[in-house]
């Protein structure tokens, strides 16, 4: 009877064994299938925030259009002695508002692209979105005489082709771990609880400095000073990415419906 029991002991620890192993390799089937696509240290990523304890956080700007924005929130960041902020501009609308990029430039402030059409890249074909992406650095460059390597993808839209073809040309995806939402207009005070009420240790703001953001130049006095009364201090998105490795999310192939 022992011996038994000794015996099917040993069958089902093997058995197990084999399982283990059937489901490891089911496992990596199916991720390499290519139905989930997920960050690691490795792959090419997205950034979110910072993982830190130190109360640093960034403000970003996007702009795609206008010459009404800019010039206001320039005022603003400079008026309370912000020194560090980061300006996602597009190609097309730096071209033609050298000016402005200049000013911003001169302010001391980091500029990345913000791409050159402003359309979704995962629509596009890898050697588009490589166009898009090329167009706007060569443009850039020229009018800065620094080459960006922070990109803001148009309305945040990007999948893992997209993180790949940037990651080729030396980019680092920037997103955002606070919506302001300005862009809706939802009211000064709304934009600032929003922001204040969200915000954390490495923490990367969206806002915008284009002209449909009318509110956006008015909420930031306040949103500045409260972050500063909780003891935040403003870097750029490369000073962030220096304090700790980034923090990425999932990404789903969005061609694949997933």
């Amino acid at each position: 009877m022992n011996s038994f029991y000794v015996f099917s002991g040993k069958k089902i620890k093997r058995n197990l064994i084999v399982l283990v192993a059937a489901i490891f390799a089911i496992g990596i089937i199916y991720l390499e299938s290519g139905n989930v696509s997920v960050f690691s240290e490795e792959a090419p990523s997205a950034v979110y925030s910072v993982p830190t304890d130190k109360k640093v956080i960034a403000l970003t700007f996007d702009i795609s259009w206008g010459d009404k924005r800019t010039e206001p929130i320039l005022k603003v960041l400079q008026e309370n002695k912000v020194q560090k902020a980061t300006f996602f501009l597009s190609s097309p609308w730096s071209k033609t508002h050298p000016e402005i990029v200049t000013a911003i430039k001169d302010a001391g402030y980091e500029i990345g692209s913000h791409g050159h059409r402003h359309e979704n890249y995962t629509s596009l074909t890898e050697e588009q979105i490589r166009k898009e992406i090329s167009t706007a650095h060569s443009i850039l460059t020229d009018l800065t005489g620094k080459e960006p390597n922070l990109l803001r993808l148009p309305n945040g839209d990007f999948d893992k082709r997209v993180l790949q073809v940037a990651n080729s040309l030396n980019y680092q995806v920037v997103q955002w771990d606070t919506d302001s939402l300005d862009w809706k207009n939802p009211g000064v005070q709304t934009i600032v609880d929003r922001v204040v009420s969200k915000a954390h240790p490495g923490d990367i703001v969206l806002l915008h400095a284009s002209d449909s953001s009318k509110q956006t130049h008015e909420a930031l006095p306040a949103i500045i000073d409260k972050l500063k009364n909780q003891g935040y201090e403003f870097v750029t998105v490369s000073e962030l990415l220096n304090h700790s490795s980034v923090e990425g999310k999932e990404v789903r192939d969005q061609a694949s419906g997933q």
